[in-house]
């Protein structure tokens, strides 16, 4: 059963194949909304789409773009192009697959598992039995504890409690959609886990279904199950409800 929301008495329903809201603005779920300028080496890519889940499909592309250019004097380059920024550290029980950028100052803790397309920021945390894939974390982004962040982009300073995940395929592996007010935006894509905008904080035990995409400065309490959009500055409660921040 799909989620059902109430934003200030209007009802909104996460079928895709419902309109039924007028008051969300699609605005709010561009890169430029989203996300600071800047604070990742992935912006100069970022900054040129419309839709951030567009970029989902192209990391692998950007992780090559953005490392030839990283300098052998900050960055060692290893294996499989993997660019790891010299302060970084490593757990020796950590996993490091192929096409990854580690950057300043980032800690990647005990079983941590970063399988593959990873752009990894500044001053990030990844934590115990966290695993990553198809990524693009922000600096000083932290998913500290038995995180699965799969088909995601998590923006600024945002934080996942412990046992956050984002679901990144459809129960009936049909392609994910995202609903926004009045518009359904069919993203041609068969995995799209979460769009995570600047300062979010995700409560533990939350499940971020496809297609999620959260607004800067949002807050999820835990043990929620969250679709759809989320509009920046707001609290979303259990059971779908949600009231903005004061």
């Amino acid at each position: 059963m799909d989620v059902v929301w109430f934003i200030k008495g209007v009802y909104i329903d996460n079928m895709c194949n419902n309109t039924c809201v007028d008051n969300v603005c699609v605005e709010d779920m561009r890169v430029v909304s989203l996300f600071e300028a800047g604070h990742t080496d992935a912006w100069e890519f970022l900054k040129k789409l419309n839709n951030p889940w567009d970029a989902l499909e192209m990391i692998k592309k950007y992780i090559g773009e953005i490392g030839k250019n990283l300098g052998a004097d900050e960055y060692e380059k290893k294996p499989n192009n993997v660019w790891i920024h010299k302060t970084v550290k490593i757990a020796p029980s950590a996993f490091i697959g192929e096409n990854i950028i580690i950057g300043a100052d980032t800690e990647v803790r005990h079983c941590a598992f970063i399988r593959n397309n990873a752009i990894i920021g500044k001053n990030a945390v990844v934590g115990n039995s966290t695993e990553l894939k198809n990524v693009i974390l922000f600096d000083n982004v932290q998913v500290p504890h038995f995180n699965y962040v799969g088909d995601s982009i998590l923006g600024y300073k945002s934080h996942f409690g412990a046992g956050v995940i984002t679901s990144n395929v459809k129960s009936d592996h049909s392609l994910v959609c995202v609903k926004c007010g009045n518009e359904i935006i069919k993203t041609n894509l068969k995995k799209f886990g979460a769009i995570v905008g600047d300062n979010v904080e995700i409560g533990c035990n939350a499940v971020l279904n496809p297609g999620t995409v959260i607004g800067a400065n949002a807050t999820v309490y835990p043990l929620s199950m969250v679709r759809g959009f989320i509009p920046a500055n707001s609290i979303y409660k259990k059971q779908g409800e949600i009231a903005e921040k004061r």
